[in-house]
């Protein structure tokens, strides 16, 4: 009597799964490696989003068609700019955080979205947005100067908004060094100060 062939091919089917999902685990491995050499390479990250952002471009002029995903681009940047330029607290519900003493110690403003998640998105939604451009299913007749005049002027009235925002909490979205306020000497530095000019006099 020939053996049954049934706890060999689980055996397969269970070797091949394990086998595909040690490929994912050393793919995504891999693939958050590169994210993390690549964090303190800022000019160069930018740099490839621009190249990236080009490509879309030019493939979209040449196409001439795919507006509608180029809007909905547009409008997904504009989204993940506002969480680049807004602070992680809201000061409008929580209390403020910048300093309101001389001797306050400067506070780094700090993102609503960090700056390599804002590329991060940016480099993704581009990325998407090129792919999309070969399925013809995504290709949806529009007159696209109306969508280009809608995004301006959604863009002009959400940075104005931004500026106001900035400009009533007094905050700005970029950080310019540890700073400390400058203010009165503290105890000890009048002390000392005082014994420095004391021992001055008994030396004449």
């Amino acid at each position: 009597m020939e053996p049954s062939n049934s706890d060999g091919s689980l055996t397969g089917e269970t070797g091949s799964g394990s086998s595909w999902f040690q490929w994912r685990v050393n793919l995504s491995t891999k693939y958050q490696q590169f994210l993390d050499r690549s964090t303190p390479h800022i000019l160069w990250r930018w740099l490839s989003l621009i190249a990236i952002g080009f490509v879309y471009t030019i493939r979209v002029y040449y196409l001439q068609g795919f507006y509608i995903v180029t809007y909905g681009l547009g409008i997904y940047l504009l989204n993940l700019l506002i969480g680049f330029l807004s602070p992680q607290v809201d000061p409008e519900s929580e209390e403020p955080t910048l300093p309101s003493k001389a001797t306050d110690e400067f506070k780094p403003f700090i993102r609503r979205l960090p700056e390599f998640k804002f590329w991060y998105s940016l480099t993704k939604a581009f990325c998407v947005a090129f792919v999309m451009t070969f399925f013809s299913i995504f290709d949806v007749p529009v007159f696209w100067p109306i969508l280009l005049l809608y995004w301006i002027v959604l863009f002009i009235f959400t940075m104005k908004r931004q500026l106001r925002h900035m400009m009533k909490y007094k905050y700005v979205p970029f950080d310019v060094g540890k700073q400390r306020y400058a203010g009165k000497a503290s105890t000890s530095e009048k002390g000392f100060s005082s014994f420095s000019l004391a021992k001055e006099d008994t030396e004449f």
